[in-house]
Protein backbone atom coordinates (compact mmCIF):
# COMPACT_ATOMS: atom_id res chain seq x y z
CA UNK A 1 0.00 0.00 0.00
CA UNK A 2 1.63 3.53 -1.21
CA UNK A 3 1.91 6.16 1.54
CA UNK A 4 0.22 8.97 0.63
CA UNK A 5 2.50 12.07 1.23
CA UNK A 6 0.20 14.93 1.78
CA UNK A 7 1.97 18.88 0.91
CA UNK A 8 1.00 21.50 3.40
CA UNK A 9 0.47 24.31 0.77
CA UNK A 10 1.37 28.04 2.20
CA UNK A 11 -0.92 30.47 1.26
CA UNK A 12 0.44 33.99 1.46
CA UNK A 13 -2.00 36.58 3.06
CA UNK A 14 -3.33 39.61 1.64
CA UNK A 15 -1.50 42.43 3.77
CA UNK A 16 -4.11 44.59 5.47
CA UNK A 17 -4.69 47.77 4.01
CA UNK A 18 -2.18 49.88 5.08
CA UNK A 19 -0.05 47.36 6.61
CA UNK A 20 3.75 47.60 5.74
CA UNK A 21 2.87 50.16 3.39
CA UNK A 22 3.70 53.76 3.74
CA UNK A 23 0.92 56.08 3.51
CA UNK A 24 1.58 59.79 2.15
CA UNK A 25 -1.06 62.33 3.55
CA UNK A 26 -2.78 63.84 0.96
CA UNK A 27 -1.94 67.60 0.98
CA UNK A 28 -4.49 70.37 1.95
CA UNK A 29 -5.65 72.37 -0.29
CA UNK A 30 -4.37 75.91 0.16
CA UNK A 31 -5.48 79.36 -0.63
CA UNK A 32 -3.13 79.16 -3.90
CA UNK A 33 -5.12 76.39 -4.86
CA UNK A 34 -8.09 78.19 -4.48
CA UNK A 35 -7.14 81.32 -6.64
CA UNK A 36 -4.46 79.15 -8.97
CA UNK A 37 -7.15 79.80 -12.30
CA UNK A 38 -7.17 83.55 -11.82
CA UNK A 39 -3.62 83.37 -11.53
CA UNK A 40 -2.66 81.59 -14.12
CA UNK A 41 -4.95 84.12 -16.55
CA UNK A 42 -3.15 86.86 -15.29
CA UNK A 43 0.93 85.96 -15.98
CA UNK A 44 0.35 83.47 -18.51
CA UNK A 45 3.08 81.33 -20.64
CA UNK A 46 5.26 84.45 -20.27
CA UNK A 47 4.78 86.44 -17.73
CA UNK A 48 3.25 90.49 -16.82
CA UNK A 49 4.95 93.24 -17.35
CA UNK A 50 6.76 93.41 -14.49
CA UNK A 51 8.04 89.91 -14.47
CA UNK A 52 8.75 90.20 -18.23
CA UNK A 53 10.25 93.58 -17.98
CA UNK A 54 11.96 93.68 -14.65
CA UNK A 55 11.78 90.80 -12.31
CA UNK A 56 12.95 87.78 -14.51
CA UNK A 57 15.95 89.19 -16.59
CA UNK A 58 17.14 91.04 -13.31
CA UNK A 59 17.02 87.86 -10.77
CA UNK A 60 18.52 85.73 -14.01
CA UNK A 61 21.54 88.58 -13.99
CA UNK A 62 22.23 88.57 -10.16
CA UNK A 63 22.36 84.29 -10.71
CA UNK A 64 25.10 84.78 -13.13
CA UNK A 65 24.28 82.12 -14.82
CA UNK A 66 25.92 79.46 -17.73
CA UNK A 67 23.70 77.52 -19.92
CA UNK A 68 23.27 74.03 -18.02
CA UNK A 69 23.78 75.03 -14.91
CA UNK A 70 21.08 73.43 -12.68
CA UNK A 71 18.54 76.31 -11.37
CA UNK A 72 15.66 75.96 -8.63
CA UNK A 73 12.31 77.86 -9.16
CA UNK A 74 11.38 78.33 -5.40
CA UNK A 75 7.48 78.82 -4.99
CA UNK A 76 7.49 78.35 -9.08
CA UNK A 77 3.37 78.42 -9.21
CA UNK A 78 2.70 77.98 -12.22
CA UNK A 79 5.91 78.12 -14.14
CA UNK A 80 6.03 81.79 -15.81
CA UNK A 81 10.16 81.62 -14.45
CA UNK A 82 11.28 78.15 -15.10
CA UNK A 83 10.04 78.95 -18.46
CA UNK A 84 12.09 81.65 -18.81
CA UNK A 85 14.85 79.50 -17.78
CA UNK A 86 14.43 76.72 -19.74
CA UNK A 87 14.74 78.97 -22.75
CA UNK A 88 18.14 80.86 -21.70
CA UNK A 89 19.38 76.91 -21.77
CA UNK A 90 19.18 76.63 -17.78
CA UNK A 91 18.38 72.36 -16.52
CA UNK A 92 14.98 74.09 -14.30
CA UNK A 93 12.98 72.28 -11.42
CA UNK A 94 9.97 73.64 -9.72
CA UNK A 95 8.64 73.47 -6.10
CA UNK A 96 5.40 74.61 -5.28
CA UNK A 97 3.06 73.71 -2.23
CA UNK A 98 0.15 73.99 -4.71
CA UNK A 99 -1.47 71.17 -6.41
CA UNK A 100 -3.05 73.23 -8.48
CA UNK A 101 -0.73 75.29 -9.65
CA UNK A 102 1.74 72.67 -10.53
CA UNK A 103 -0.75 70.94 -12.65
CA UNK A 104 -1.32 74.45 -14.31
CA UNK A 105 2.81 74.48 -14.59
CA UNK A 106 3.08 70.88 -16.22
CA UNK A 107 0.59 72.06 -18.77
CA UNK A 108 1.96 74.85 -19.77
CA UNK A 109 5.44 73.58 -19.66
CA UNK A 110 7.90 71.16 -21.70
CA UNK A 111 8.90 68.23 -20.08
CA UNK A 112 12.21 68.92 -19.53
CA UNK A 113 11.16 70.79 -16.03
CA UNK A 114 10.99 69.07 -13.45
CA UNK A 115 8.35 70.15 -11.01
CA UNK A 116 7.78 68.69 -7.21
CA UNK A 117 5.52 69.48 -5.01
CA UNK A 118 6.25 69.98 -1.96
CA UNK A 119 6.67 72.26 1.39
CA UNK A 120 10.41 74.56 1.05
CA UNK A 121 10.33 74.12 4.71
CA UNK A 122 10.33 70.96 4.49
CA UNK A 123 14.20 69.67 4.65
CA UNK A 124 13.98 66.10 2.63
CA UNK A 125 13.08 67.18 -0.92
CA UNK A 126 16.39 67.56 -2.17
CA UNK A 127 19.71 66.08 -1.64
CA UNK A 128 22.70 68.60 -0.42
CA UNK A 129 25.21 70.82 -2.92
CA UNK A 130 22.79 70.11 -5.43
CA UNK A 131 21.92 73.51 -7.15
CA UNK A 132 24.36 76.38 -9.13
CA UNK A 133 21.74 78.80 -8.22
CA UNK A 134 18.31 78.99 -6.46
CA UNK A 135 15.91 81.90 -7.06
CA UNK A 136 12.23 82.93 -5.21
CA UNK A 137 10.42 85.63 -7.21
CA UNK A 138 7.15 87.19 -5.36
CA UNK A 139 6.90 84.40 -2.79
CA UNK A 140 8.62 84.83 0.34
CA UNK A 141 5.83 87.68 1.33
CA UNK A 142 3.74 84.69 1.46
CA UNK A 143 5.85 82.19 3.35
CA UNK A 144 4.72 82.32 7.14
CA UNK A 145 8.05 80.75 8.22
CA UNK A 146 11.27 81.82 6.33
CA UNK A 147 14.16 80.63 8.58
CA UNK A 148 13.50 77.12 7.33
CA UNK A 149 13.58 77.74 3.72
CA UNK A 150 16.53 79.77 3.65
CA UNK A 151 18.36 77.08 5.85
CA UNK A 152 17.11 74.32 2.72
CA UNK A 153 18.14 76.94 0.49
CA UNK A 154 21.86 77.06 1.94
CA UNK A 155 21.65 73.27 1.91
CA UNK A 156 20.69 73.07 -1.97
CA UNK A 157 23.11 75.03 -2.76
CA UNK A 158 26.55 74.18 -4.32
CA UNK A 159 29.52 76.02 -2.34
CA UNK A 160 29.17 78.51 -5.04
CA UNK A 161 26.01 78.99 -5.66
CA UNK A 162 23.42 82.01 -5.64
CA UNK A 163 20.49 82.40 -4.47
CA UNK A 164 18.22 85.28 -5.55
CA UNK A 165 14.76 86.47 -3.38
CA UNK A 166 12.43 88.98 -5.20
CA UNK A 167 9.66 90.80 -2.94
CA UNK A 168 7.75 93.94 -3.57
CA UNK A 169 9.95 96.61 -1.62
CA UNK A 170 9.00 96.27 2.64
CA UNK A 171 9.81 99.95 3.29
CA UNK A 172 7.51 101.32 0.96
CA UNK A 173 4.67 98.63 -0.35
CA UNK A 174 3.15 97.49 2.62
CA UNK A 175 -0.65 96.53 2.31
CA UNK A 176 -2.70 98.73 3.96
CA UNK A 177 0.07 100.59 5.86
CA UNK A 178 1.59 102.48 2.64
CA UNK A 179 -0.15 104.97 0.40
CA UNK A 180 0.54 107.38 -2.57
CA UNK A 181 -0.43 111.16 -1.17
CA UNK A 182 -0.25 114.63 -3.34
CA UNK A 183 1.21 117.51 -1.28
CA UNK A 184 -0.62 120.31 -3.36
CA UNK A 185 1.33 123.09 -2.42
CA UNK A 186 4.70 121.38 -3.73
CA UNK A 187 2.91 119.84 -6.48
CA UNK A 188 4.63 116.49 -5.76
CA UNK A 189 3.66 112.69 -5.02
CA UNK A 190 4.69 111.18 -1.94
CA UNK A 191 4.83 107.76 -0.44
CA UNK A 192 2.88 108.15 3.02
CA UNK A 193 4.58 105.38 5.34
CA UNK A 194 2.23 104.07 8.36
CA UNK A 195 3.92 100.78 9.80
CA UNK A 196 7.74 99.52 8.64
CA UNK A 197 9.04 97.71 11.64
CA UNK A 198 6.70 95.54 13.07
CA UNK A 199 6.55 92.24 11.56
CA UNK A 200 2.67 91.78 10.19
CA UNK A 201 0.40 89.23 8.80
CA UNK A 202 -2.00 91.00 6.48
CA UNK A 203 -5.18 88.97 4.87
CA UNK A 204 -5.62 90.07 1.13
CA UNK A 205 -8.59 88.93 -1.18
CA UNK A 206 -7.39 86.75 -3.63
CA UNK A 207 -8.32 86.78 -6.70
CA UNK A 208 -8.98 90.97 -5.96
CA UNK A 209 -12.56 90.46 -7.49
CA UNK A 210 -16.09 91.70 -6.54
CA UNK A 211 -17.73 88.97 -4.15
CA UNK A 212 -14.54 87.30 -3.39
CA UNK A 213 -14.65 85.21 -0.28
CA UNK A 214 -10.93 84.01 -0.77
CA UNK A 215 -7.87 85.50 0.47
CA UNK A 216 -4.08 84.63 0.86
CA UNK A 217 -1.97 86.64 3.91
CA UNK A 218 0.83 88.46 2.83
CA UNK A 219 3.75 88.59 5.81
CA UNK A 220 5.40 91.96 5.56
CA UNK A 221 8.74 91.80 7.42
CA UNK A 222 11.71 94.50 7.75
CA UNK A 223 14.97 94.62 5.92
CA UNK A 224 16.62 94.16 9.34
CA UNK A 225 13.95 90.42 9.78
CA UNK A 226 15.46 89.71 6.26
CA UNK A 227 18.91 89.82 6.62
CA UNK A 228 19.02 88.40 10.11
CA UNK A 229 16.85 85.40 8.73
CA UNK A 230 19.18 84.95 5.97
CA UNK A 231 22.78 85.02 7.86
CA UNK A 232 21.33 83.03 10.55
CA UNK A 233 20.79 80.29 7.81
CA UNK A 234 24.17 80.16 6.73
CA UNK A 235 23.82 82.57 3.53
CA UNK A 236 25.68 85.85 3.14
CA UNK A 237 23.84 88.61 1.54
CA UNK A 238 26.30 89.87 -1.32
CA UNK A 239 24.26 92.16 -3.20
CA UNK A 240 21.31 94.52 -3.12
CA UNK A 241 19.37 96.46 -5.85
CA UNK A 242 15.80 98.38 -5.71
CA UNK A 243 14.11 98.29 -8.85
CA UNK A 244 11.84 100.72 -9.95
CA UNK A 245 8.48 100.76 -12.28
CA UNK A 246 8.76 101.35 -15.75
CA UNK A 247 5.32 102.84 -16.15
CA UNK A 248 4.24 106.59 -17.22
CA UNK A 249 1.67 108.28 -16.23
CA UNK A 250 -0.97 109.56 -19.15
CA UNK A 251 -0.84 112.97 -19.77
CA UNK A 252 -2.04 115.40 -17.22
CA UNK A 253 -1.25 118.06 -14.85
CA UNK A 254 0.20 115.23 -12.47
CA UNK A 255 1.62 112.92 -14.76
CA UNK A 256 4.99 114.94 -14.34
CA UNK A 257 5.26 114.35 -10.11
CA UNK A 258 3.52 110.54 -10.57
CA UNK A 259 6.42 109.97 -13.27
CA UNK A 260 8.87 111.47 -10.72
CA UNK A 261 7.42 109.42 -8.03
CA UNK A 262 8.21 106.25 -9.44
CA UNK A 263 11.55 106.19 -10.38
CA UNK A 264 11.96 107.26 -6.56
CA UNK A 265 10.75 105.42 -5.04
CA UNK A 266 11.30 101.07 -5.66
CA UNK A 267 8.65 98.72 -6.08
CA UNK A 268 10.66 95.72 -5.50
CA UNK A 269 13.66 94.84 -3.57
CA UNK A 270 15.92 91.87 -4.47
CA UNK A 271 18.81 90.37 -2.52
CA UNK A 272 21.39 87.73 -3.95
CA UNK A 273 22.94 85.97 -0.97
CA UNK A 274 25.73 83.12 -1.37
CA UNK A 275 26.16 80.13 1.05
CA UNK A 276 29.03 81.40 4.09
CA UNK A 277 32.22 79.66 4.14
Amino acid sequence: MKKIIRKKVQTRRKPSPGKGIKKVPARKSTAWDQAASWYDALVGDHGSDYQKDIIMPGATRLMKLEKGHRVLDLACGQGVFSRYLLAKGMRVEGLDTSEELLRLARARSKPAIRFHIADAKEAGTFGESQFDAAACLLALQNMEEIVPVFKNVARWLKPEGRFVMVVTHPCFRIPRQTHWGWDEEKKIEYRRVDLYSSDLSIPIITPPLAGSKGHTTTYHRSLQTYFAALSGAGLCVESLEEWTSKKESQPGKRAKAENRARKEIPLFLSLCARPLG
